[in-house]
């Protein structure tokens, strides 16, 4: 009875640990974290977002009004954080894969907040 408990516990443990490095490890797939932000490429702008201590990484991004934005979400991004908000330019997207992206064109100069759908990870945008 108790080798059947121990490895009851040795089973849910082993669960454990591998779910944790599963959520907190990146594959090579996907962009770089960071590696975009705010590049040109050519007809837009893209910006790649990844998570640092709990939040959005690079936590502002700059960039240029007039000019498409595509946003991309790196796979070290989970859970609500993969819902991004930018009230400001119509923006409340789930963006399932790193290949996927949100893209709009900012039409007025300044400086707004972006976050997850439920608030816990924010985030600036400077629209010069």
């Amino acid at each position: 009875m108790a080798k059947s408990n121990v490895l009851a516990w040795l089973i849910v443990f082993a669960v454990v640990i591998g779910g944790f490095f599963y959520i907190t490890s990146g594959s090579a797939e996907g962009p770089t974290p960071g590696t975009d932000n705010g590049s040109n490429d050519g007809d837009f702008q893209k910006v790649t977002l990844s998570m640092k201590n709990y939040n959005y990484f690079p936590n502002t991004i700059t960039v240029k009004e007039g000019t498409p934005v595509r946003i991309y979400l790196d796979n070290s991004i989970s859970g609500c954080y993969r819902s991004l908000v930018i009230r400001n330019f119509g923006i409340n997207q789930y963006i399932k894969t790193p290949s996927d992206y949100v893209e709009f064109t900012p039409d007025k100069k300044g400086t707004f907040r972006f976050s997850c759908s439920m608030g816990m990870g924010t985030g600036t945008l400077i629209v010069e």
